[in-house]
Parts: structure tokens; sequence; C-alpha cells
């Protein structure tokens, strides 16, 4: 009886070999420009302490009500698995000690869990791109995130992104706004629905986010948020538009752009894309001053970004600007035992003098045409072909299988290295 089939957890996908190629430029991108802007990578973990997501995204937020990946472990404590990075880089660098008035521009990268309901765009395990600049206070550096997204896109070659930016203001200026939005949408309690009207006392701000279609007409009445900013909040974002507008970065200003957690004041931003259908935010973040006193910490300044990697891949598949998947560069067929072995002493040899070029070896034995079948399907531009012939004269054949790269030809086994070597030299 033949065993049934275990099948992948709802919502967690497998990234196939065929795929991973735009993964590792995505990744290699995000490296390469991040250390360019002078920010260090660092790595915290998968799990948490519940308390640390209530406390830093908000009892009242989706993520917090209905999505968390939550359980009690063997020691009885309450474990999450992180549905967003941030709150853990933040508890990460109050609990090492590395605030005190010093300054960071941090990343990391990973999987987040949600358990929201699968559909194009969205999973339950996801990856994000994390960015995090801590003790900055001006708008010179929400400025600078903007600018090093903005420079993501330019890399990876996609150009249908926009940017979208608001200032949530300060604690003071949205208990103003909150308190007339709450007045507002008391006035419209027969319109709210099941999860608006719990919101309503909790966090009102978080209705403006509902996708009920039948709300949205009422929604789009609401009184909007930058009427109510106090005279510092007005400047910061000013200033951040100044400078956006000197980089030439374009921007739409979207009053009801509040973002869905509720650490976040002052400056927000999300880029947004029409080509993922209706997971539209690629990129987004915004500025957390009072997130880090918070969790404990000494009040400090802060700002950061996550940017979707499923999202971005999906998007440089449409866009067909990654790399295709790697394939070998060579290829070794030997027949004989004795052969075999110096086949695989070859391909040693090659891969220490040639790092970065793909070397195959042939496994499972196989005769001659055998394995050029398996030389053919492993895309390598050349065949080296050793057999007890050619082992006895002290030669290795050469086939170019790709057309118009050359004719086969036979060289010696001592130069074979450099030979090979200077081949590829020719073909570049």
């Amino acid at each position: 009886m033949t065993a049934s089939m275990i099948q992948p957890v709802k919502g967690m996908n497998d990234v196939l070999p065929t795929e991973i190629a735009r993964w590792q430029f995505l990744e290699a991108t995000a490296r390469d420009l991040l250390h360019a802007y002078a920010f260090e990578e660092m790595r915290v973990p998968v799990v948490e302490q519940t308390d640390l997501f209530k406390r830093a995204i908000g009892e009242y937020t989706d993520v917090v009500e209905k999505e968390m990946y939550s359980f009690e472990d063997k020691g009885g404590e309450r474990l999450t698995l992180r549905p967003e990075a941030t709150a853990g880089m933040v508890r990460a660098a109050i609990s090492n000690g590395m605030l005190r008035g010093a300054r960071h521009k941090l990343w990391c990268v990973g999987p987040m869990f949600r358990h929201e309901k699968p559909q194009k765009g969205r999973f339950r395990q996801f990856h994000q791109i994390d960015v995090e600049a801590i003790g900055f206070a001006g708008p010179d550096i929400d400025a600078e995130l903007i600018a090093l997204s903005n420079a993501f896109w330019q890399r990876l070659g996609i150009t249908r992104v926009t940017l979208q930016i608001n200032s949530l203001g300060t604690a003071d200026s949205r208990r103003a706004y909150r308190a007339e939005l709450t007045d507002y949408f008391r006035s419209h309690y027969d319109t709210l629905d099941e999860d608006s009207c719990r919101r309503l006392e909790g966090n009102p701000l978080r209705i403006l986010d509902s996708k009920n279609p039948t709300m949205q007409s009422m929604i789009a009445k609401a009184p909007i948020l930058p009427d109510y900013l106090d005279a510092e909040s007005k400047d910061h974002f000013a200033e951040l538009r100044a400078m956006l507008d000197a980089l030439g970065i374009a921007y739409a200003v979207n009053p009801r752009l509040v973002r869905g957690l509720d650490y976040y004041s002052r400056t927000v931003f999300e880029w947004v894309t029409d080509a993922l259908g209706a997971q539209d935010a690629v990129c987004s973040g915004g500025r957390y001053d009072g997130l880090i006193s918070q969790l404990g910490g000494e009040a400090t300044p802060a700002i950061g970004f996550a940017m979707g990697v499923e999202r971005v891949v999906a998007l440089l598949e449409q866009a067909e600007t990654a790399p295709k998947a790697a394939l070998a560069d060579v290829y070794l067929v030997a027949q004989g035992a004795a052969a075999v072995r110096e086949s695989f002493r070859l391909a040693d040899a090659l891969r220490s003098a040639m790092p970065g070029r793909r070397i195959d070896t042939n496994l499972g034995g196989g005769n001659f045409k055998a394995q050029f079948r398996r030389a053919d399907r492993s895309g390598a531009a050349l065949a080296l072909v050793l057999g007890e012939n050619e082992l006895a004269r002290g030669v290795v054949q050469m086939k170019p299988l790709r057309e118009g790269a050359g004719e086969a030809t036979e060289i010696s086994l001592t130069t074979a290295v450099e030979t090979v070597g200077q081949w590829f030299s020719r073909q570049e």
C-alpha cells in the first residue's frame, strides 16, 4: 500500500530551483545597495514573546487580533512567530544595550508569518527585507530611506511602482484628530461593520484601512489627518517633500495613508503597483519615534521600511530583468573507472581555477550517448570528454555544445585547466 503524500502547509510555499535566480538577484542587489548606504546587517529570532507584538503593533490591529501564529511552549511561555521584523529589531537593540545615545542603520532579511487568507501576493509564510534607522530625528533620514527604496527599483529594473507619502503627526496631534474621527464615525454608526464598531473605541484610525466596499463612500468624507497636524510635524513633512523634490523622486501625498500598525508617527510611505491585483503595496514604512520607549528603552527616534520579497520577485518576473536560472558551464563526460577518477580531479582543478563557473560531473555512470544527453540538459557550454583511450594518451576532448562555439579538439590533460579558461575568455 502506497503511503499518502504529505502536502505543504497552506499558504507556505516552496521556492524551486527554477525560481531561485530571481530571489538571489533581489537579495544580492539589496545587500550591495544597503552596503553602499552604510547599513549593517543583523539577524534576530523568528520567535519572540507574544507580548512584544501586542505592545508594539497594537491590540486593535488585524495582525494581533486575527493573524498571529501564537502558542504556549513547554515552559508555559506565550510565544509568537514574528509577523513583522521591526518589533524584533527594536527589542534586540534594547536588550543588547545598543541605544544609549548611539545611532544605528540596520537591516535584516527573513521569513515572517501571518495567518491570512492565501491569495496572489499574500502568503502565510512570506519574506521581507527590513531596513531600520535608529537614533535619527530629522527629515533627512526619512528622505534617505525613501531614496534608498527608490534606488532598489532602479537597480532591479522595475518601473511599475509609485510612491505615496503622508504624515501622521505627533501623538498629541493624533489625539485631537482621533477625537474628531471618533465623533464622525459615531454619527455614522449604522454604516459601520462589526470590525469597525469594535475598533471605534480602541483605535478609530484603523477604520480608515477598511476594505469593506459599503463603507468607502462614508470613509471618503471623514476628516483628514493633515488638517490636524501640529506646526513641528508640518515643518518636518514640508522639509521631507523639499528633499524628495531635490532628488527628483516623484510622489503623491495620500492623506488616507495611515499604515496598518499602531507604532507609526509622522512620516509614513508606501510604494504601490498596479501589476499585482489587489495586493498593491510592495514596500511600506514610516517613522516610529515612540516605539522604543513603549518597549522599555530610552526615548529614541527611529524610522524603517519593509519590502515584500515575494511581491518584488513577481514584479521581476513580469519585468524580465532578473537573470535566468544558472546553467552549468562545463560538463565532464567520462567512462571507465580510471577515467572517472581523473574527471573528478580535473573538475576540482577547474573549480579552483575558475571561481564562479559551474562545473558539473557525470554521476551514476551511463554510456557516452546517455552522458551527452545529460550534458545537453545541463545547459553547459562545453563538454570535456575522457575515456580510457584519451587517458592513456594524456589528452581530453574539449567539445563545445552550443552552435557557433567552435569545433571539438583534443587538448593536453596537463594544460587542460588553462586551455578551458582561455576558451571561456574568447567567448566573452
